[in-house]
């Protein structure tokens, strides 16, 4: 692997990294809800376990990369959709999210006691491990895909995936406590998920959505339930004002 330094090398590290960030976002959600069924003192560790699983798996298929697009071939049609291996991880890896995101809206929607319980009897580390390991493999398409496209150098791809994971790492713990401290949030984290579950199906049967609408689309919910949070607060800090005045006589 030949490494040069090169303006268009360091250049492309550059945009790469900040498009893996991008790109490995959603992955940190998920993998923080993953992490959320352990016990509390071993969440953290969780997510940071998950996180570099998808930086291996992220790497291992970046040196893979004729087998990655080997998957492109057509395998078998269905219904006049030629479905290739990729086709067929994306489509599994749709049914994963969506099933993964419903189901814990679901537990959301019949209260904290059944979430509890939930959490208490949900697999141990090793299932919650297996659950993270597929759910890196579906988002590393993207990612890899994304890197091909990118850059020209392996070295490129592999120091820009390292990096975002980095940024990750660092940035996974205030986006976990954010996530688990709103449950506002956490519902509109999970319908991202399923939307993006949706679009993997889609893809996965050939019809492609242009990602930055849904990327728009994503941001704005999330802005406009930022507005709402604070009108919340603000709206609770003048009750409590409110209820501190005495009454004149």
């Amino acid at each position: 692997m030949d490494i040069q330094f090169t303006n268009e090398a360091l250049i492309s590290l550059g945009i790469l990294t900040l498009l893996e960030v991008v790109l490995g976002i959603d992955n940190i959600i998920f993998v923080s809800i993953l992490a959320s069924k352990l016990p509390a003192e071993k969440q953290q560790q969780g997510r940071r376990v998950g996180l570099l699983l998808g930086m291996v798996v992220r790497i291992i298929m970046l040196m893979g990369i004729d087998w990655v697009r080997r998957q492109e071939h057509t395998l078998f049609t269905i219904v006049g959709n030629e479905i290739s291996g990729k086709d067929i991880m994306l489509i599994i890896g749709g049914l994963f999210l969506l099933y993964q995101s419903v189901h814990e809206i679901h537990l959301k929607l019949k209260g904290y006691s059944e979430e509890v319980k939930e959490r208490t009897n949900a697999v141990g580390w090793s299932g919650i491990i297996v659950q993270m390991t597929l759910l890196n493999i579906v988002f590393s398409l993207d990612s890899v895909i994304t890197a091909i496209g990118m850059a020209d150098h392996l070295w490129v791809m592999i120091l820009a995936v390292v990096l975002s994971m980095i940024v990750m790492l660092m940035a996974s713990g205030p986006i976990a406590n954010f996530v688990n401290k709103y449950p506002s949030i956490k519902i509109l984290a999970l319908s991202f998920l399923v939307m993006i579950g949706m679009s993997l199906l889609a893809e996965g049967f050939d019809q492609h959505f242009n990602k930055g609408y849904i990327y728009f689309a994503m941001a704005f919910s999330f802005i406009i339930e930022l507005i709402n949070l604070r009108l919340d607060r603000v709206s609770s800090e003048g009750k409590g004002e409110g209820s501190s005045d005495t009454p004149e006589k």
